[in-house]
């Protein structure tokens, strides 16, 4: 399946599935995934011991954000907003094989910058 597709994306999802067998969400601690497009920036709170999605938000919520450093950084300040009313204070942080930069790093600066631990 990985020899088909270009070389960007088969490093991506090699990097994907190395992080992901290794972190695990509970409800202590959920996993927060992040998916991007082109487009929009999509973000999930999953506990994967029930398999359900205990939160969501996404650039498609707010017609003022866009995907770029500066929207996802005030993503995930909404983010981390609404995890702390949940009483979530810590989470493990699964950046779904995106490289920690730009986009991905200005969302995990919004959510510390809230309280939110990881």
């Amino acid at each position: 399946m990985l020899r088909k597709m270009c070389d960007k994306k088969r490093k991506r999802l090699k990097r994907k599935f190395h992080i992901r067998k290794r972190i695990f969400g509970t409800i202590e601690c959920p996993r927060m995934t992040v998916t991007r497009s082109n487009r929009n920036l999509y973000i999930q709170v999953i506990d994967d011991s029930t398999g359900k999605t205990l939160a969501a938000i996404s650039t498609l919520n707010f017609s003022s954000l866009q995907a770029n450093v500066l929207g996802s950084k005030q993503l995930g300040e909404e983010m981390g907003k609404g995890l702390v009313k949940k009483h979530i204070s810590t989470i493990v942080f699964d950046r779904n094989g995106y490289l920690y930069h730009g986009v991905i790093k200005a969302l995990a600066d919004g959510l510390r910058k809230v309280g939110i631990i990881f």
